[in-house]
């Protein structure tokens, strides 16, 4: 690729932890030899993408990336980023970013945002009054800038690993579950409370992310697994709904952010995407989001639109121990440098 153009990729790595560290409540964790075969996996998924930014989710200790980037072949083209003192006792986000591109430090981001209030007295008399009390990500959000050229303007790239749609175990709430009251409901109570955390989780980063991009001409990326679909509440928070415009047409939207995905489809026969398979059915739960700046028909552009690619073969067999894959397809978005006329 030419200078200032830039790639993108988004990795769930399925629990990358060092061999006999606990994992969750396996405290065993993974053998040596299903390690070996996760880092291959890993690498060669890696080089093959060769992309200038990695996001990694689910990653539990720095070393076994570390391993991976070596194994890749990028160690010398790539710099790992992971939390500093991150002792492999619990998963975060993670990534890899071509070094010359990296600048500043990057930061995880726990805690939500001061303006981040959930709470309602409803919009009409009809309605109770609403609160929720969330005050931090599940998984802290990665926060980091590159410049792919010095001719570019720097891009503000977040990462981020949101609650699994998978329902909250309330059988453990000791303070108010009574499993003759409440276990005929526990998988539709646990799924609201996932789906509220999630929520809330995606509004907290969407703040974060008006922040930089709302009144400026500001490049954002939002590489992450959110554990939901496209035209899901989750997605619609994080991208406010952009109108995606006709051939002919320009605008973009000053806050708004752009799915890959959407991008690819506009230009595709038909929709094969997905990135996760659960009881047969297959889903999109990760995903590339971009700022106007990335958007063909933005009078801002910087960068157009060059192809989005998903590897999604090694979702078809449950053997991720045996062939050391993992459960997320991995994805890549590729820009090519070619500004607007009004943005020369």
């Amino acid at each position: 690729m030419a200078a200032r153009d830039v790639s993108f990729s988004s990795f769930n790595l399925l629990n990358l932890q060092l061999p006999g560290r606990a994992v969750y409540n396996d405290t065993a964790g993974w053998p040596v030899e299903v390690y070996q075969r996760k880092i291959d996996f890993t690498a060669r998924a890696m080089a093959r993408m060769d992309a200038d930014v990695f996001g990694f989710q689910e990653l539990w200790a720095p070393e076994a990336l570390e391993d991976a980037l070596r194994r890749s072949g990028l160690q010398d083209s790539h710099v790992a980023l992971t939390p500093p003192g991150h002792d492999g006792r619990r998963i975060t986000c993670a990534a890899a970013v071509r070094r010359e591109m990296l600048e500043g430090e990057p930061e995880w981001i726990t805690d939500f945002p001061p303006e981040m209030v959930l709470r309602s007295t409803g919009d009409d008399p009809q309605q109770a009054q609403v609160s929720v009390a969330l005050s931090s990500f599940s998984r802290p959000v990665l926060r980091l800038t590159v410049r792919p050229d010095p001719r570019c303007p720097a891009i503000e790239v977040f990462v981020c690993h949101f609650k699994s749609r998978r329902p909250a175990e309330v059988w453990r709430e000791r303070d108010w579950y009574r499993k003759e009251v409440h276990g005929p409901h526990a998988t539709a109570l646990g799924y609201a409370l996932s789906t509220i955390r999630r929520t809330a989780e995606a509004t907290a980063l969407r703040v974060l992310i008006t922040r930089i991009a709302k009144g400026s001409q500001t490049p954002v990326v939002l590489l992450g697994d959110m554990n939901d679909g496209k035209d899901s509440n989750t997605l619609n928070i994080l991208t406010e709904q952009p109108r995606y415009l006709t051939t002919l047409s320009t605008g973009g939207g000053d806050n708004a952010l752009y799915t890959a995905q959407v991008l690819q489809e506009y230009r595709s026969i038909r929709d094969v995407y997905y990135t996760h398979i659960y009881q047969d059915q297959h889903d999109s739960l990760d995903h590339i989001l971009v700022s106007e700046q990335f958007y063909d028909n933005s009078r801002r552009r910087l960068w157009r639109f060059d192809d989005m690619l998903v590897v999604n073969d090694h979702l078809n067999w449950a053997d991720h121990k045996h062939s050391g894959s993992n459960d997320h397809a991995v994805i890549l978005a590729r820009f090519r440098w070619k500004p607007a006329q009004a943005a020369v």
